[in-house]
């Protein structure tokens, strides 16, 4: 679905609404307020509620803002909010819970007319918030690496591979929009935010003040259980995201990289040095004139390419490395044979401290040399010596740990005995910190590394188990809501 189709459908059902409010209610004051109310009650509700299907994907959303805002902020004389922004990250789920459901009841008192000053109000600057983020994310494609966003003097040429967060959110995984179109939407909808505060008296009001407060705080609350119920307890029961049950990882991988190599060049924009002016040459003309633009004078600003047939997503980027830091994203992806793995995004842990460690070593040395003609002989002699070692040590999280044991070894424990080998994928994680977390918990399986972010991706749990066969995902759960290995081996592996 693309914004527009989304706009037209969205704008279909305020219509309708319109009219049968307008036939049975008979309470719209102007039918343009009523479209207006119903247009933007209908736009929110369906945007707060395709968020609450994965209240994790918006708060991983906001952990890229607060990071992006505590490292702006630091370099100016602001720097003192810096340290706020890692302890909002530390809370992002609530506030995504907390966002998500004031957007939808935000949205059904825009429906109901409930309130009608407080919520023009309420309106108004949630979309005025809304309107900061989305400028926010589409100004940082002007400043350059290594610049500070507030050093405007830096700021150069649009660039969307140098935003740090780059795209907004808005409707979740379940569209996804450019961050300049995104911000043009706020933007609009910025109108009816101001008309909604001059005219709140022309609003429509359904029902009598008892009934709306008894919708809103009723539907408030099963909101909250709703978005509790597909982050903290299961799995979102939509997958909007790339890695769905189903999905084969390798071919669509292969798609995807083809896709991208038969991209055609279709044009050069190119700018001018000294005076700044801008020029686009289609391909072959680049090629017959090239030197009438000398290198001196002008510079080649952007190569810009036919569409990929197929769509880029976040299957591109799946890379996995094992132990060694080697690739290893073949391997798995082509293992015929049914295996676990376990991902997890992040290893949660409170700190950590160093240990020097003795141990005795033996080393060969050279105890007596003989010459005889042209050769030589060397006599060794093996001679023991002391080594330190510093070995750093991590304060893992218990209820972390708990979750292994609990879960994730037991299952993997099964699972080998039945032949079927379990790995575990972190991201966001050293050596050192793989080895003390193996250590602690006796894990035998092999721990390999990933980005952090596509691992967020695959699944909206930590640990999140994955079954997996010849690149395709045969199925993932969610660790509170994961079956005994018999129950899996009866639907999955013969």
């Amino acid at each position: 679905m693309t914004l527009t189709t989304l706009v037209i459908t969205i704008s279909a059902v305020a219509f309708i609404l319109t009219l049968v409010i307008g036939a049975l209610f008979q309470r719209q004051k102007t039918w343009t307020m009523t479209f207006f109310q119903n247009f933007a009650g209908v736009l929110f509700v369906f945007s707060g509620f395709v968020k609450a299907i994965d209240p994790l994907g918006t708060a991983y959303k906001m952990e890229q803002y607060f990071a992006e805002f505590q490292s702006t902020f630091a370099e100016t004389a602001f720097s003192f909010l810096a340290p706020l922004f890692p302890w909002l990250s530390s809370y992002s789920l609530v506030f995504s819970i907390i966002m998500i459901v004031f957007e939808i009841v935000l949205g059904l008192m825009l429906l109901l007319g409930s309130k009608r000053k407080l919520t023009s109000w309420l309106f108004l600057l949630l979309v005025v918030f809304f309107t900061f983020l989305t400028g926010f994310t589409y100004l940082t494609g002007y400043v350059p690496s290594g610049a500070n966003f507030f050093s405007f003097g830096a700021w150069g040429e649009y660039n969307e591979l140098q935003m740090k967060v780059t795209d907004c959110g808005c409707f979740g995984d379940f569209l996804k929009l450019e961050p300049k179109v995104s911000f043009l939407k706020d933007v609009v909808l910025l109108i009816p935010a101001i008309f909604f505060v001059w005219k709140h008296e022309d609003m429509h009001q359904l029902f009598n003040s008892k009934t709306r407060s008894v919708i809103l705080w009723s539907l408030g609350a099963l909101l909250t259980l709703y978005c509790i119920n597909n982050s903290v307890w299961r799995l979102p029961h939509t997958d909007f995201r790339p890695f769905k049950k189903g999905v084969n990882i390798y071919e669509r991988k292969a798609l995807e990289e083809q896709a991208e190599a038969d991209r055609e060049v279709i044009s050069f924009t190119l700018k001018n040095k000294l005076n700044g002016k801008f020029v686009e040459l289609p391909y072959a003309q680049y090629l017959n004139e090239y030197k009438s633009y000398p290198k001196t004078e002008w510079e080649v600003v952007e190569q810009n390419m036919t569409d990929p047939t197929v769509p880029e997503t976040k299957i591109s980027e799946f890379i996995i490395y094992g132990p060694n830091e080697e690739e290893v994203t073949e391997q798995i992806l082509t293992n015929p044979e049914p295996f676990f793995m376990i991902v997890c995004h992040k290893l949660y842990q409170h700190g950590s401290s160093a240990e020097t460690l003795t141990r005795v070593d033996t080393v060969m040395t050279i105890t007596d040399t003989i010459i005889e003609g042209t050769d030589t002989t060397y006599q060794y002699e093996p001679t023991p010596r002391t080594v330190e070692e510093t070995v750093t040590h991590y304060d893992w999280d218990e209820q972390y740990l708990n979750r292994f044991r609990d879960e994730i070894l037991p299952l993997s424990e099964a699972a080998e005995a039945a032949g079927v080998k379990t790995i575990a994928v972190v991201g966001g994680a050293d050596s050192e910190m793989i080895r003390d977390f193996k250590e602690v918990l006796n894990i035998p399986f092999t721990v390999c590394t990933a980005d952090d972010i596509l691992l967020k991706t695959i699944v909206r749990s930590n640990p999140g188990p994955v079954l997996m066969r010849n690149g395709e995902i045969l199925d993932k759960w969610h660790y509170r809501k994961l079956p005994a290995f018999d129950e899996i081996k009866s639907m999955y592996i013969p």
